[in-house]
């Protein structure tokens, strides 16, 4: 199982969790995210929502990718701002995932389908608690003020 998420701020607006959890397609190479999954979940809103993202990559492998290039070229409403290698404080998705894997630490699955329901019903319990995001984004340094 893969997981792309981010955290959407919208100056004046609580802070938003999106989430895409993903498992490896039979019969392909790769078995991780994508780089259409990234996209998928922002591409899926709609275009007045979409004005002006902005947004920001590591360095992981699919976000310094040639197709990952091309996707942020062809979404003349996105800014993407790369981070220096090493950097996780300055992300502020690092944090979902310390709380996730804390929240995780002493449950037992048996199959992956069961971690991945509850994987997602703790995004889900973040995804509802704004002050929770907001402490990520403050911990990350992130300024929220319009520009």
């Amino acid at each position: 199982m893969g997981l792309a998420a981010l955290v959407a701020i919208k100056p004046g607006s609580q802070p938003r969790l999106i989430y895409h959890a993903h498992r490896g397609r039979r019969g392909s190479r790769r078995k991780g995210v994508t780089e259409a999954d990234y996209a998928a979940p922002l591409d899926a809103r709609p275009p007045a929502a979409r004005r002006a993202d902005r947004g920001s990559l590591g360095h992981l492998n699919t976000h310094v990718s040639a197709a990952m290039a091309a996707m942020i070229a062809a979404r003349p409403w996105r800014t993407v701002y790369r981070l220096p290698p090493y950097a996780h404080e300055l992300k502020p998705v690092e944090p979902v995932w310390s709380h996730l894997k804390r929240s995780l630490a002493n449950l037992t699955k048996h199959t992956i389908t069961e971690l991945t329901a509850l994987v997602k019903t703790r995004l889900t319990r973040m995804q509802n608690r704004p002050g929770l995001l907001d402490g990520f984004l403050d911990s990350a340094g992130t300024d929220v003020s319009p520009a």
